[in-house]
Order: structure tokens, then C-alpha cells, then sequence
């Protein structure tokens, strides 16, 4: 076959998969109503729907030679076409021998190149005798997995629509976002020109002080002549700049104010328009939750019947719409909840029975949308409820609480337990269960998306996972603060509280600093100590309170001391590319509205960070002034904007002078005019590369012993030897390129 046949069945496929999804969710759904719906006159429009849907299915599977899936197809067409003809009856068998059909032909679609060969053997079936389901060879690494889901289409004869790629909305709601920079920026000139409306405050002041002298002097000046033979020479001309001063100065004053309505005006404005662009951008994204929620029935169905239990699912409010962002990170967290209410939620039909309960245990995901950005997720279900006597138990036996913390928690603590990592309930770790990681995980992914969640049970009656998330993916949020002299923001979603800390508010326990918080004694210690960060002169502690921010949840709190909290502000989050992918305690960066890189603290390092800060104590001394060494100077040349910010904050934050260029040109330029103590440079940049910039240096008398550290994406040996050869002084490759490698060569270096 040729290229171009090639490209073209490779582009039929992916057509084939998106409507075969829908197919297979159409089938899927009409066989779990199937199951509820025991009259025979009620089910033949159910039977016609997914007959309809199997016969399209084999048709397309035909058209782009998927023989199993078509021959699989077949096989559900047939005995649709047997329930239709009334030649047979469905039962419990049958469906589950339907539904391993469906998972199957799922399956061949998940693999990377589906088998084209002969087709598999006829499949036909008569219910005088057991169905045979059809014998299909899968890959190994096949994964049977549940179809993709399907939204209801609605009809809207007179609207027009495309079809746009995911990825291309997500580029357009990129640049959106970075609208946000220049609604930043326009604030940040704003604020300027009222600073500088403000300086004009003192000199009016003092204008108005002399003013009764200036007043003095003109009428002197106009006296008649014999009057004014006294006066001193020049007092004419005097008046007459003071004067002159005094018109600029009003002129002056007056222009500054007409720039600062106009920027205001200006800023006002963009900052609507970017708002409005962001919004209607992120508007593009959102999804009915019936775009995940739709295969969640037969999940349900599948895993009862794995368990030997009976359950049905109801879903309401699945119209409801959400970030598609959103939707992909909690279908596994919802995936999550699910299997817990099957697995630990209902009972077994025994229990059920003996309980006065009905044999058909229901489970309901409920989705609403509340006041502002936000919705509600509710998972529960009508089973025998959270037993708090087990999982106090499993949390004491992994060191998780002691047996006295244990005895003192109320009902609804000990219920909170169960999204404690290694916490079960389950006596055994099975597929399903076991493992205490389900919860937790859905806790995680909650929190991440700025949400919380929350659990409410009755012994048994049943159990209610609560989740409230964001609709739609919010502007970032942080709070700038400053430490040992450096801005960092912090995420508002992961901010318990902000408060301040008096002198007699801190005890010391065991060698470190506590701070009581709600009742309990909290870590409490400097976030410049956890990050770090050079030692300053610390002032002693305001009379209102020394500022802190707590930040983790239950027994995990701490409380990190800053130097001050300068704001709660929207920020644009610039994700950390190679070299600095992974930075310790550093998630990600932003640019203010003056232009400052400033990094974005990853909090959950920061708590590890946090706790390795022992045996020392959390505070110097008031007033104590430590040795300052004198301080290095280094030139980043880097030709990425975020490769150079980001080498430029690494190197700041360990107490160095830092000046950037952006290719090997600049960099010799400012060195011959400039002294540096060391130069880090990438290798491939515009107009003078690393290599070359190494060898100038080497040439030139006067920077001849300058130390040069490379930092590229080049790792092949030839270029390693060249850097060397050019005079190197060390070669960080970017794969491989860690932060404290990058320290600890400039240290051993200068």
C-alpha cells in the first residue's frame, strides 16, 4: 500500500475510534437499562436502539478493515437481532457475556496497531444452548478499559460548529492567560505615577510655607521707586524665578495627574479585557460531567458483580459543565470513590436482608453547581457506613496516631482518618482494596485543584463523600511575602491562615519553636531557614506580632515566619522548563507587574524542607548582625527568558550578585566593562555561542582566569571535549542538570 494510502486508512481509524466510542457508549448504556427494565413491551425500543448501534458499529469496523471488531459486532448483532424476533430472552448471563464483548472490542481499539488479519471465528449463538462469547487472540498488552464516554448530542439546526483539536483550545487559553502579564503591568504603572503624584505632597507643603514670604516680596517689588532704593540687587529677578518655579511645578503637577487618570483608565480597560478574554477562553473548555460520568454504570454494575453484590448507580446533575482539565483529573478520584462505596460502602445480599434493607444496594453521584466558580460532588451510598473503631485501629497500628490520640478523637475526626494514606478498613489488600491509598489520593487531587472534600457517616445507613472543587480552572492566586530580603509567593488555595505571632504566643518544645494554633502546639520555624537562604540582620519582633503563614492541614501543619506579607494578588504561573524541570521547594515562576522573576513555592516540599530544619534554633537573636562575606558577582548569557531568570533566581537565592545577558556577544561586551567573579553560560545562543565566548575569554589578558561554567543541552562526548579544549572550567548537561550541581561548582569555583 502507499504513503499516502497509508496516512489516508491511519486517518480513517481515528475518525472510526471517535464514532465508535460513541457506539459502544450507546450499546453500554442501553444494556444496563436493559437490566432495570424487567417488562418485555417497555424493552423493545431499548433492544431496536442498540441493535441500531451494533449494526452501525460492524459497518464502520467493515469500512476500515477492523476485522475483530467487526466480527465481535456480528456476534451483538445477532443476539439483538434474536431478542428482537422475540427468539430469546435476556438474562443475567447474557449480559455479562455482552458486556465482556463490549470491554473486548474496547480493547482492540486501545491497542497501538489493532490487528488486521483474517477474522475471528463466527460467533453465533442460540439461547436453547449457553452463549458462546467469541474467541478473539488480543494482544498481550491489551488493556480492557471502559469506552470512551459520550455526551447527548443536542440539535441546533441553525447553529454552525467546527471541530478544533484539544490541544489548539489550550494554546489559545494560554495565550489568554498571558493577557494577564500585561493587565499586571498597566497596574503596576498605575501605582508609579501615584508614588510620583505623591512626591509632589512635600514640595507643595513647603510652598505654601514660603508663600507669605514670596507675597512679601512682590509687593516690595511693586513700591513705588523712591521706595525701593533699599532693596537688594537682584531681588526683582528672584521673585521672578520663584515664580517661574512655581508655574512649572503646577504645570508639572497638573500633567502627572492627567498620566495617572489615563493610566488608571488604561488599566481599567486591558485588565476588563483579559478578564473577559480569560473567561470566555476557559468557557471553550468546559464539558458536561456526563463526558466522564458516562461509563461510570457499568463500572459499577462490573465491579458489584466481581463482588457477588448488587448495586445500580444513579447520576443526577450530569449536565452540569466543568473545566475539561478539571474532568480528566477526577474521573480517577471519582473511579476511587466508587470502588470504596462497592467494596467497603453496601453490603453483601446476606447482610442487606438481615438488615430490612433491599437486596439492590444504590449509589448516587450527585453533582451541583453552589454559589461562585464552585460544585459539588456527592458520592454516597446506602450501605452499612464507615466503621471508626477499624480505622482508629489501622491508624495507630501504622504510627499514623498514638492509642491516647486515638481515644480522644470525636466521631467526625476519626471518620476524617480515612484519607490518611495507609489507612483501611479492609481486613486483606485485594485488587480492590487494602492498600489505605484510594483515599488519600482522591485528598490529593481535591486539594490540587483548589478543592476540599469531606466525609459523613451513619452507621448502618450509609456514607457521603463531599467534594468541592472549582468549575473551571480560577486564576492563580498567591500571596507575596518576603524572606531574608528576597519576594517569594506562596499559593492562597494552600494557605490555612495568616495571622501574627507575639513573643509570648512561641514556647519551646523539645529544641523547637511551637506556636499555639486552634488548641495545638504547631512547628513553627523561619521560611527562610527551610529555604535556605542566606542569613540577614533580622529586626526584632513588632510589638503587633511577627508575621507567619500556616500552611498543610490536621496533624500536618507548620507555621513559617517571614519577614513580612506584602499582598494577596492574581499571578501568571510560568512552569519550570529544562534545565530547572524539578527545583526543590520551587513549583513554578512568575512575573510581577515591575517585571521581577519570583518564584512560586511548591508547598509540599516546603513542609519536608521544614522538618529537616532541627537542632538549631528557628530565630537568631534580635539585633544580631552575622559575618557578611563579600559578595560574588556572576553573568548568566542564556538566550531563553526562563532559563535565564531561573538560573538568575537560583544563583540570587544563595547570595549572589547576578547580571544576565541574552546571548554570547552581550556577555563579552559587559565583561570587558565590567568585573565578574564567574560566568555561567548555555552553549547554543545567537551571534556567539558558549564554546566561542569560553575561548574569547581564555584570549583576553585581563579575563584570562575568570571561571566559566557551561550549562547546555549538548552531552555527546566530541562536544564535552570541545568545552574543555575552549577552557572550560566545568559542563553541566540540562538532562541531567540538578540545582545544587550548578552550587556546589560555583562554590568549589569562587
Amino acid at each position: 500500500m502507499s504513503i499516502k494510502k497509508d496516512e489516508f486508512l491511519k486517518q480513517l481509524r481515528a475518525t472510526f475510534k471517535v464514532e465508535a466510542a460513541e457506539h459502544l457508549q450507546a450499546i453500554a448504556a442501553g444494556l444496563l437499562k436493559l437490566e432495570q427494565t424487567p417488562a418485555p413491551e417497555a424493552q423493545s425500543k431499548i433492544v431496536e436502539t442498540v441493535f441500531r448501534a451494533a449494526h452501525s458499529l460492524k459497518g464502520a469496523a467493515r469500512a476500515v478493515d477492523f476485522t475483530q471488531i467487526e466480527s465481535l459486532c456480528q456476534f451483538l448483532e445477532d443476539v439483538f437481532a434474536g431478542w428482537k424476533r422475540q427468539e430469546s430472552a435476556p438474562s443475567l448471563t447474557v449480559f455479562d457475556t455482552l458486556h465482556r464483548a463490549l470491554d473486548a472490542i474496547t480493547a482492540v481499539m486501545s491497542t497501538p496497531e489493532a490487528t488486521r488479519g483474517a477474522p475471528a471465528p463466527a460467533a453465533r449463538s442460540s439461547f436453547d444452548q449457553p452463549v458462546r462469547y467469541p474467541e478473539v487472540s488480543l494482544p498481550a498488552s491489551a488493556e480492557v478499559v471502559p469506552p470512551a464516554p459520550v455526551t447527548e448530542q443536542k440539535d441546533f439546526p441553525s447553529e454552525e460548529t467546527v471541530r478544533i483539536a484539544v490541544a489548539g483550545l489550550d494554546a489559545r487559553l494560554v495565550e489568554a492567560e498571558e493577557m494577564l502579564t500585561v493587565k499586571l503591568t498597566t497596574g503596576q504603572r498605575v501605582e508609579d505615577l501615584r508614588e510620583l503624584a505623591h512626591c509632589f505632597e512635600p514640595w507643595r507643603n513647603e510652598w505654601a510655607a514660603i508663600e507669605p514670604q514670596a507675597r512679601a516680596l512682590r509687593q516690595a517689588i511693586d513700591r513705588p521707586a523712591p521706595d525701593r532704593a533699599d532693596q537688594p540687587p537682584g531681588l526683582a529677578q528672584l521673585v521672578e524665578f520663584l515664580d517661574w518655579n512655581l508655574d512649572h511645578f503646577k504645570s508639572l503637577e497638573s500633567k502627572v495627574a492627567a498620566l495617572t487618570r489615563t493610566a488608571e483608565h488604561d488599566h481599567y480597560a486591558i485588565g476588563k479585557l483579559a478578564d473577559d478574554l480569560l473567561e470566555h477562553s476557559k468557557k471553550l473548555l468546559l464539558l458536561p460531567f456526563a463526558t466522564i460520568s458516562a461509563s461510570f454504570p457499568k463500572l459499577v454494575r462490573d465491579l458489584s458483580r466481581d463482588q457477588g453484590k448488587e448495586a445500580d448507580l444513579t447520576i443526577q446533575g450530569d449536565e452540569i459543565e466543568i473545566d475539561k482539565r478539571i474532568l480528566e483529573e477526577m474521573k480517577d478520584p471519582l473511579i476511587h470513590l466508587l470502588r470504596n462505596c462497592v467494596d467497603h460502602g453496601i453490603e453483601s445480599h446476606g447482610e442487606r436482608t438481615q438488615r430490612g434493607k433491599l437486596p439492590r444496594a444504590t449509589i448516587t453521584l450527585a453533582v451541583s453547581q453552589i454559589s461562585g466558580n464552585k460544585v459539588r460532588l456527592i458520592v454516597s451510598d446506602d450501605g452499612g457506613g464507615i466503621d471508626t473503631g477499624k480505622l482508629k485501629a489501622s491508624a495507630v497500628k501504622n504510627g499514623l496516631i498514638s492509642a491516647e490520640e486515638a481515644a480522644r478523637l470525636d466521631e467526625s475526626e476519626a471518620q476524617a482518618l480515612i484519607f490518611q494514606s495507609e489507612v483501611s478498613t479492609s481486613p486483606i489488600i485485594t485488587q480492590l482494596s487494602g492498600r489505605g491509598l484510594g483515599l488519600a489520593i482522591v485528598r490529593e487531587k481535591a486539594e490540587k485543584l483548589g478543592g476540599e472534600v469531606s466525609v459523613e457517616s451513619r452507621p448502618g445507613l450509609g456514607t457521603a463523600f463531599c467534594i468541592v472543587m472549582p468549575a473551571t480552572r480560577a486564576t492563580f492566586r498567591g500571596i507575596l511575602v518576603e524572606a531574608a530580603g528576597r519576594l517569594l509567593v506562596v499559593p492562597t488555595a494552600q494557605v490555612e491562615r495568616v495571622a501574627r505571632a507575639r513573643s509570648d504566643d512561641i514556647r519551646t518544645v523539645e529544641g523547637r519553636e511551637t506556636l499555639s494554633f486552634d488548641g495545638r502546639a504547631v512547628s513553627m520555624v523561619q521560611l527562610a531557614d527551610a529555604l535556605e537562604l542566606p542569613s540577614v540582620e533580622r529586626q526584632a519582633t513588632p510589638r503587633a506580632g511577627a508575621p507567619v503563614i500556616v500552611l498543610g492541614s490536621g496533624e500536618q501543619r507548620i507555621a513559617f515566619a517571614v519577614d513580612a506579607v506584602l499582598d494577596e494578588r492574581e499571578v501568571l504561573v510560568k512552569p519550570l522548563v529544562k534545565p530547572l524541570s524539578r527545583v526543590r521547594n520551587v513549583a513554578a515562576a512568575t512575573v510581577l507587574g515591575s517585571g521581577q522573576v519570583v518564584p512560586i513555592l511548591n508547598v509540599a516540599d516546603l513542609l519536608k524542607s521544614a522538618r529537616k530544619v532541627t537542632g538549631t534554633p528557628a530565630r537568631a537573636a534580635a539585633g544580631a548582625v552575622p559575618i557578611q562575606a563579600e559578595t560574588r558577582t556572576i553573568l548568566v548569557a542564556e538566550d531563553s527568558i526562563t532559563s535565564r531568570m531561573l538560573l538568575k533566581g537560583i544563583l540570587e537565592s544563595a547570595g549572589y550578585n547576578v547580571k544576565i545577558a541574552v546571548d554570547g556577544m552581550e556577555a563579552f561586551t559587559l565583561l570587558r566593562t565590567e568585573k565578574f567573579d564567574l560566568v555561567v553560560s548555555d552553549v547554543e545562543m545567537p551571534r556567539l555561542n558558549g564554546f566561542d565566548l569560553t575561548a574569547r575569554i581564555r584570549a583576553d589578558k585581563k579575563l584570562a582566569e575568570l571561571p566559566v561554567v557551561l550549562v547546555t543541552a549538548l552531552e555527546t562526548r566530541e562536544d564535552r571535549e570541545r568545552g574543555i579544549d575552549a577552557g572550560a572550567n566545568a559542563y553541566l548537561v540540562k538532562s541531567s542538570f540538578d540545582q545544587s550541581n550548578l552550587l556546589e561548582a560555583v562554590r568549589r569555583l569562587i
